[in-house]
């Protein structure tokens, strides 16, 4: 129990999970969150930093960890524009992976997207390839993209296409087999508990989709 983790996007759905089970570890002494607003979970391991996104590197001076987990992001109706969607799924990712670096951070975990890449003309997929490409040229020691499917799990917001789309998953996720298993739904949590795993293995970049969170 001598660790300490660095999370963002600690009040998402992944991210929330996470903070949990980081929380819950014994390998980690310490958590620190950086948040925009301040977290309603309170506990002895847990130091919440209010940062601003845009000087990260400036609000990390400070900052000493082991591993870093990112689960930044957000959608095209909460961002408002695909600009601003960019600046936070990607910029922000991207600048405070290069914080880390700073920080001591040998390790980094991120959550993308299944069916990331740079070359297709999906806004939203682009983007997470974009990111991971970028993360790519960070030195660190070891760096862990997990690409998730749909994520299964209770958001604090309501979002009815997602709810549907949910429903229909459960269905359909039985169905889908051989090289589709990466397309099945996953629970946030398990993305979550992943991510931990994902830090514990050895160095280098690796890529897991979802059937390999699954296993994980």
């Amino acid at each position: 129990m001598s660790k300490t983790a660095l999370i963002t996007g600690a009040s998402g759905l992944v991210g929330s999970e996470l903070l949990k089970q980081l929380l819950a570890d014994e390998d980690y002494a310490k958590v620190i969150a950086l948040v925009r607003t301040p977290l309603e979970t309170r506990h002895e391991k847990l130091i919440q930093k209010i940062v601003d996104f845009e000087t990260i590197s400036a609000s990390m001076e400070d900052i000493r960890a082991d591993h870093a987990f990112c689960c930044l992001g957000t959608t095209i109706r909460k961002a408002g524009s695909q600009a601003r969607q960019y600046r936070i799924d990607h910029d922000y990712v991207v600048c405070f992976a290069k914080a880390c670096i700073a920080a001591g951070i040998s390790k980094f975990a991120v959550v993308s997207s299944a069916g990331a890449k740079t070359k297709t003309g999906n806004f939203y997929l682009r983007t997470k390839g974009e990111m991971e490409e970028e993360l790519r040229k960070v030195p660190f020691e070891g760096l862990y993209i997990l690409r998730p499917s749909l994520l299964m799990g209770k958001r604090k917001e309501f979002r009815l296409g997602e709810l549907i789309a949910k429903g229909a998953m459960k269905v359909i996720n039985p169905l889908l087999a051989g090289g589709l298993k990466r397309y099945r739904g996953i629970e946030a949590s398990r993305v979550a508990s992943g991510m931990i795993k994902a830090v514990e293995g050895p160095g280098g970049v690796h890529i897991f989709e979802s059937d390999k969170i699954q296993v994980l």
